[in-house]
């Protein structure tokens, strides 16, 4: 059986890319913190955003969708769920609500995972919510010609309960005796847990709620503020490359983790990025900034084309009609330039 012993990490030598990235996280999240005692109230609409985007995301990976209309209903509890993709977004938004709310409170243990994929899976008709898994789940893809090819095959079902304790435990032994960067750990454990594939269903969507969770416990707070989720959504065939490429010979204990540590890191620095785009126009708007001032900021930013959402997202102290009329002036004052029609609709601005 597979064991875990994440001292030997130590033993190991990291490469100049995932050590720039590493230094990266750690200045920007010195930055992070300041803005958050400086500047609360747009912090808030970020993370308005960002719950609506990680709920969409997370769950769409796995093709569990609604309509926008909907997904924000359900995010905000306007509604009730319809069918049972509804009720799983609204299972994963009260996970994640969990998260953001009591990360300090959650334990990473096997009791606690539980309870999140319970929470996670409460709303549907599923009975095996909050319990490991009882049949074996390897993972396959499907060819064109049909047949199926096995992928990976993860841990028995008789060898998941005590897995899951070992991974728990060695986690928190090295976190605390600090082998090495907690930035590191985090990955390493969600890679475990994943080739683990401790439940019948639902393990990506709880690998990224554990994601969330570790970082915020680690002092990382910024998937509050920016999805992770979006960016392992639009990065998805790259994350099932990592994935792939880090997992082989995961039984023998030879797999090499750095692929998914690099990714992952990437990620996660591409998110503070963002927050630090996103407060610069906060910033270089000002107090007295009109609708259309904040908008052409961050247009003026921007190489290429955007749309809208994109647009409100970025501008998170504008609501949707707000964007809509500094486009508008935009469009007809010559700095930007529209392109196409309806939903498709796209700007970009006029060198």
């Amino acid at each position: 059986m597979r064991t875990f012993d994440y001292t030997r990490i130590a033993e190991r030598t990291w490469d100049n890319e995932i050590l720039s990235y590493i230094a990266q996280i750690h200045e920007y999240k010195g930055k992070q913190e300041l803005f958050s005692r400086q500047k609360p109230v747009e912090l808030e609409r970020l993370a308005e955003i960002a719950r609506i985007q990680s709920t969409e995301a997370s769950n769409s990976i796995e093709g569990i969708v609604t309509t926008d209309a909907r997904l924000k209903q359900l995010v905000s509890d306007k509604t009730t769920p319809r069918n049972r993709d509804e009720e799983e977004i609204l299972g994963y938004r009260n996970a994640l609500n969990l998260i953001h709310e009591d990360y300090d409170y959650i334990q990473v243990s096997p009791n606690y995972i539980l309870q999140l994929h319970g929470e996670m899976l409460k709303l549907t008709a599923f009975t095996y919510g909050g319990r490991l898994k009882t049949t074996p789940n390897e993972i396959d893809r499907t060819l064109p010609d049909g047949t199926k090819e096995l992928i990976f095959k993860p841990l028995e079902p008789f060898e998941t309960p005590d897995a899951i304790r070992n991974l728990c435990d060695s986690y928190l032994h090295a976190l605390d005796m600090e082998v090495t960067d907690s930035l590191i750990l985090i990955p390493c454990f969600i890679l475990d847990f994943l080739c683990i594939h401790p439940f019948n269903d639902g393990n990506g969507r709880m690998s990224r709620l554990l994601t969330i969770l570790l970082l915020y416990k680690c002092g990382y707070n910024v998937g509050k503020y920016i999805s992770i989720e979006k960016k392992i959504s639009d990065n998805k065939n790259a994350y099932y490359d990592a994935l792939e490429q880090a997992d082989q010979g995961w039984l023998q204990e030879t797999n090499d983790p750095k692929p998914f540590i690099r990714y992952m890191l990437n990620i996660i620095l591409d998110c503070y990025r963002d927050f630090e785009s996103r407060v610069m126009i906060a910033r270089q708007s000002g107090a007295k900034s009109t609708s259309y001032d904040v908008v052409k900021t961050y247009a003026m930013s921007m190489i290429g084309n955007f749309t809208k959402q994109e647009a409100l997202y970025a501008c998170p102290s504008l609501g949707s009609s707000s964007v809509e009329s500094a486009l508008k002036k935009l469009v007809d004052d010559g700095t930007l330039k529209r392109l196409g029609k309806g939903r498709q609709t796209k700007y970009v601005r006029i060198i």
